[in-house]
């Protein structure tokens, strides 16, 4: 099966440097949800350089800019799906960068840890 982050269609990409790439996620989970994809493919997080690693980090920053002054948003939750376990589908390490806007759902508390069922929750003593 072809990686469909190694053969993008030019007008797909946002912005790219020599080493990393963004895109707005093919199915949003909310307005702007983009993605930041290494260029070379590795499926892991584990596997990128530390150049990989900064160069994700820049290219987060640059874009995070761009979605604030396009969809000014009140948060964001910036995440990696790290092999099938975690949720990944596409075997190409990516960062999600996903708008955050009050009131887009009832109780935020908790973010990504609502990736378990049932643990997202706790209040400041650690208990559910």
């Amino acid at each position: 099966m072809t990686c469909p982050f190694c053969h993008l269609a030019p007008e797909r990409i946002l912005i790219q440097d020599e080493l990393t790439l963004a895109l707005r996620d093919a199915f949003p989970v909310s307005p702007g949800h983009t993605l930041i994809v290494t260029r070379r493919h590795i499926q892991s997080y584990s596997e990128a350089t530390a150049d990989e690693l900064s160069a994700l980090l820049r290219t987060l920053a640059v874009v995070r800019t761009a979605l604030d002054l396009e969809f000014h948003p009140d948060g964001y939750n910036v995440g990696i799906n790290d092999g099938a376990a975690a949720g990944q589908t596409v075997m190409h390490m990516h960062v999600h960068l996903i708008p955050r806007f009050q009131g887009d759902v009832e109780n935020p508390r908790g973010g990504i840890r609502h990736c378990i069922p049932g643990k997202g929750s706790y209040d400041a003593n650690g208990l559910p």
